[in-house]
């Protein structure tokens, strides 16, 4: 255990050493929010895939595909992938050639400023549960590897992630996404290694694997459930900012595409060892109490100290990185799209000082959803589809087409919101998702061909003050 409390303090020590550095070249907003839109296509890469190679692939997934064989795993890796690779043929060339900030940005460039606040009032709810996953899994690990309850370890994680992600911003981020990237890696495959030799070699681990684990659909299941278990992730997460901040963060509109595709081909490769390390260990996994302990549990069950200490170490650090970026994509949006403008004049180090006070409140916020969570995939469920469905269909439609304007947008953006709640709980529908993303595409064509009849001129959007290369 002392090996392992050592390997949890070096990680710790080199993000918030990491967080030191990055400060030091954070002067303004742009370096802050997009690390200076510096980064090339290797760095956006790796950074795409750490930011959503986090609790839920490693944790939640791996746990779901324990409990459930690989209908656990259409979300993750599978769900995230394909949406990856959706994002570079619809989403980021043409974002990123605009120079927006943020996704907020383009609400109000294509619809108009009143859109614009609606949109990012979405949004952050959205991110502030994805934190909460991301930390509910940083406390379950705590929990799991030392003597401190559950409660505690959410505390302890919540304050080291607020005082890492408000130094380092961005460019903090990404290069410890790189870091953690490769370390995570290597423990997976080091864990995959042991689960194997535990059964005795390749040959009877993959004959321990049962016939009932690799269905892909789930017991008792219906079409429409399974068709809204593959979309959540595909298109709920299509706009999230956590990714978009990272393709509008690249040096041009082309690296943002192809670090999409990029990305979508790392997280599916490295996304199956957990998948593997889950169907052949799910047999020697002790019992749990929480089923979102099983992967840090396996580990600590049959690896050496040394080697639990690489994996829990990683996990800890990809933890990190991925709540770093759901914390900054709360504060990019309430700071840059709501506190600044509403204070004409604001200095650049103003900017700074507001974004990092986002972060703050942020954390504390994730941290009181987290303690209401029950386990981390449900969480991430939540926040991929909580009011994605009327975001998903104004951005797509209003990046593409010249239909549809300010209002149009607006009675989308609410039903869109109101459907998922609606269809699961009033209607008690199989498919809520795919009901609320019906519902915002119905209501957004009914709305623009009414806007057209009236005269109400709908806008292009526009490049916002940058050039294709900045």
């Amino acid at each position: 255990m002392t090996t392992i409390w050592l390997g949890i303090l070096a990680y710790v020590l080199v993000q918030i050493g990491i967080g030191v550095w990055a400060s030091r070249r954070i002067q303004t907003e742009g370096d802050y929010l997009l690390a200076g839109r510096s980064l090339g296509l290797m760095l956006a890469s790796i950074s795409l895939f750490a930011t959503w190679f986090g609790a839920e692939t490693v944790m939640g997934s791996s746990a779901a595909v324990a409990e459930q064989g690989l209908a656990g795993s259409r979300a993750d890796p599978f769900g995230y992938a394909l949406c990856l690779g959706l994002m570079a043929v619809l989403l980021a060339y043409q974002l990123r050639r605009r120079g927006y900030v943020t996704l907020g940005d383009f609400f109000r460039d294509r619809y108009s400023v009143a859109v614009e606040k609606i949109a990012v009032l979405i949004l952050i709810p959205a991110a502030m549960i994805w934190a909460a996953a991301q930390l509910l899994a940083f406390g379950q690990i705590l929990h799991v590897v030392t003597a401190i309850g559950i409660d505690e370890a959410l505390v302890a994680a919540t304050l080291l992630v607020i005082l890492y992600t408000t130094l380092g911003g961005l460019l903090g981020d990404v290069v410890t996404d790189a870091v953690q990237a490769f370390i995570l890696v290597a423990g997976l495959l080091i864990l995959l290694g042991f689960v194997i030799a535990a059964h005795g070699g390749v040959g009877p681990a993959v004959a321990a694997v049962e016939p009932r684990q690799l269905s892909f659909v789930a017991l008792g299941e219906t079409l429409l459930q399974r068709a809204d278990v593959w979309l959540i992730p595909v298109l709920g997460s299509l706009v999230s900012q956590e990714a978009m901040a990272r393709l509008l963060a690249t040096r041009s509109a082309e690296i943002a595409r192809r670090a999409c595709f990029t990305a979508a081909a790392i997280y599916l490769a490295v996304g199956l060892v957990p998948v593997a390390i889950a169907l052949t260990g799910a047999h020697l996994a002790p019992d749990l109490a929480h089923r979102d302990e099983f992967l840090p549990a396996l580990a600590l069950d049959i690896l050496p100290p040394v080697a639990a200490a690489v994996l829990i170490g990683a996990l800890l650090s990809a933890i990190l990185s991925t709540v770093d970026s759901t914390l900054l994509t709360v504060s990019s949006l309430a700071s840059h799209n709501i506190i600044v403008p509403a204070v004409p004049g604001l200095s650049e180090r103003g900017k700074v000082r507001s974004a990092r006070s986002v972060v703050v409140l942020a954390g504390l916020a994730a941290y009181v959803i987290a303690t209401g969570g029950e386990t981390i995939f449900d969480l991430v469920q939540q926040a991929s589809s909580f009011g994605t469905a009327g975001v998903l269909v104004t951005v797509l439609i209003g990046l593409w087409t010249r239909r549809g304007g300010a209002a149009t947008a607006l009675v989308t953006l609410a039903l869109g919101l109101a459907a998922v709640p609606f269809g699961e709980r009033v209607l008690g529908l199989d498919a809520p998702f795919i009901f609320a993303v019906t519902v915002a595409f119905a209501a957004f064509l009914v709305a623009a061909a009414v806007e057209r009849m009236l005269g109400t001129p709908s806008r292009r959007p526009e490049k916002a003050g940058f050039s294709d290369e900045t």
